[in-house]
């Protein structure tokens, strides 16, 4: 594995951030524009790149390989969850403080990044893997983050209707029943969704922009909590497949990199949605998508 090729795509990534970070200081973005960008992101495009992802028009592989896929996924939420629930006490912190520790460690970037990592490391063969695991992502991410980071008193069950739980159910649909959408229908979803992880992310840049530089280096929680996410996890879970399962190279290689993304930047989208402690999120959302330029090739060229 090329430590140099998956260095040159995480600086790519790191680029829109600091787009948003240079717009928000110029003016262009703005709290008001922030929000209702956010919006658009989670109630629009995200959905459209959801879809657009499995209405590709092409044949999709066959159920058994899908199935054996979503156990991996199994595999991947069980670490995850476990994580959730033994270690955002140890580290401690304000109540909001440890609802982004639970998101943080639950949900890392398989979608916005993960899918172009992904490309990067193992080629265009290995994106369907990818989504395929991103689908458990969006039911629980878009169900039990805003519960995570806003409280129970901000649940509602009408958020398992929200735009992003459906299209996340229609893809899951579509994959097992091999559904042939038009492809032409796949372009002009993926026309729309093709903004979501520019937009994400430099959201995620305005948002930083905030924060004076001392605050956007956060403190011993935030930094115990990178090191959780971005090493901690991806060794763990690597070691749980090769002693549980007999997976094909790429298929490991895939999940175990998606594994070692950064947190997702839909947090900083919840947070402001929701309530949630955005300074904090904010601040693990930069250390570790600039530290997984580091971390990510390091563990490329250790684990795959």
């Amino acid at each position: 594995m090329n430590f140099w090729d998956v260095f040159g795509q995480m600086l790519v990534i790191l680029t829109a951030i600091a787009a948003g970070f240079i717009a928000s200081h110029l003016g262009f973005l703005s709290e008001d524009t922030d929000q209702r960008l956010s919006k658009t992101v989670l109630n629009i495009t995200n959905p459209c790149m959801i879809l657009g992802a499995v209405a590709t028009g092409s044949a999709l592989p066959e159920t058994s390989v899908i199935l054996r896929i979503l156990l991996v996924a199994l595999v991947f939420y069980a670490v995850e969850f476990a994580a959730v629930l033994a270690l955002p006490h140890l580290v401690g912190g304000t109540p909001a403080q440890k609802g982004v520790w639970r998101f943080v460690l639950a949900f890392p970037n398989v979608g916005f990044i993960g899918y172009p990592v992904a490309v990067a490391l193992f080629g265009q063969d290995a994106l369907f893997y990818a989504v395929v695991l991103t689908i458990p992502f969006n039911l629980l991410s878009f169900t039990l983050g805003p519960l995570m980071l806003g409280g129970g008193l901000r649940f509602s069950w009408k958020q398992f209707l929200t735009p992003c739980i459906v299209a996340s159910v229609l893809s899951l649909i579509v994959a097992l029943t091999h559904t042939q959408i038009p492809g032409q229908i796949g372009e002009m979803l993926n026309m729309v969704g093709d903004v979501t992880v520019p937009l994400a992310l430099m959201l995620v840049g305005s948002e930083l922009a905030k924060l004076p530089l001392r605050e956007m280096l956060g403190g011993p929680r935030v930094w115990a909590i990178v090191i959780i996410r971005l090493l901690a996890l991806p060794v763990l879970f690597s070691g749980v497949l090769l002693l549980l399962m007999d997976l094909p190279e790429m298929l490991y290689g895939v999940a175990v990199s998606q594994m070692a993304m950064p947190v997702a930047v839909t947090g900083t989208l919840m947070c402001a949605t929701y309530g949630g402690d955005q300074r904090s999120m904010a601040q693990v959302t930069f250390l570790t998508t600039v530290m997984s330029i580091i971390t990510i090739p390091i563990l490329a060229v250790m684990l795959l």
